[in-house]
């Protein structure tokens, strides 16, 4: 989960991971939509692709890079723990707001 983090960390790498959650795409597709260079492109999906958040086929000369969903679903299971500790706070937030509606329309 770390490798995850620090492979995400960089914002060009963050960059083509969100660009690659909308299908996959070769290389020179990111180079021309994020407009960086094919040897820094390749560079960063070489760290995403060895942290293991993408997977990479080949196409006849062209390698085709896709998200792989493992790592996604290893950081959801460890933000469950958080995701409940802010419902938890949510709740409080919304009983506090509904007693001072009551208190108020008094």
């Amino acid at each position: 989960m770390l490798e995850t983090f620090r492979a995400l960390a960089e914002p060009s790498r963050l960059q083509i991971f969100e660009l690659l959650a909308d299908g996959p795409l070769p290389v020179g597709a990111v180079v021309d939509r994020l407009g960086m260079r094919q040897p820094q492109a390749s560079k960063h999906l070489r760290v995403l692709s060895e942290a293991g958040l993408v997977e990479v086929r080949p196409d006849a000369q062209r390698r085709i890079y896709a998200l792989r969903a493992e790592p996604l679903q290893e950081l959801d299971v460890w933000l469950r723990r958080y995701r409940r500790m802010w419902e938890e706070q949510f709740k409080r937030l919304d009983q506090v707001l509904r007693e001072e509606k009551k208190r108020r329309s008094r």
